[in-house]
């Protein structure tokens, strides 16, 4: 939660300390994704998997990669425009970067749960689980942080009087 009396300047700082703070959770996350995906094609059995498989892990390593290069891309960012004074404008473009990230993140974990499920079981049970973690991501990462958001602007709009009411403040 904020503080009121902090500035913008404040403001500003706290809201990229967050970011980048988060972005130390991410991003290890999708640095061992991604090591992982490096070394299956050197494994012995992946010379036995058929076209769709190989098709699910191209599609899964570049959407790994993709997502290593959203997340990593807020530091850079900061680092290329360090001391120039702009990081309103860092924060927004990170913010952006880091959610892009997310979502590819989310894309890369569920093929890598595609790839492994379709390898070593039926085509049933791998529709099931892989709808499962879509799913899972979804409303983790999407669904219920956007609801929450919706709900405290509703009750923020709610509890603001409208000009001309009693409490409200002229503009």
């Amino acid at each position: 939660m904020s503080n009121v009396d902090e500035s913008e300047a404040e403001r500003i700082n706290r809201n990229l300390t967050e970011l980048l703070g988060e972005l130390r959770v991410a991003i290890p996350g999708v640095q061992v994704l991604f090591a992982f995906l490096l070394t299956v094609p050197f494994s012995q059995r992946f010379a036995s998997v058929g076209p769709f498989e190989r098709d699910v892990y191209l599609v899964t390593l570049l959407l790994t990669a993709i997502a290593s290069a959203l997340l990593i891309a807020p530091s850079a960012y900061h680092r290329i425009e360090f001391r120039l004074g702009d990081r309103p404008h860092i924060v927004v473009v990170a913010h952006r970067l880091t959610l892009a990230g997310f979502a590819f993140l989310a894309l890369a974990m569920t093929g890598a749960v595609l790839l492994i499920t379709r390898y070593l079981f039926s085509v049933t049970t791998t529709i099931v689980v892989v709808s499962l973690v879509f799913a899972m991501f979804a409303t983790l990462w999407c669904l219920l942080p956007l609801g929450r958001r919706r709900a405290v602007r509703r009750s923020s709009r709610a509890s603001t009087p409208s000009p001309g009411e009693p409490g409200a403040s002229p503009r």
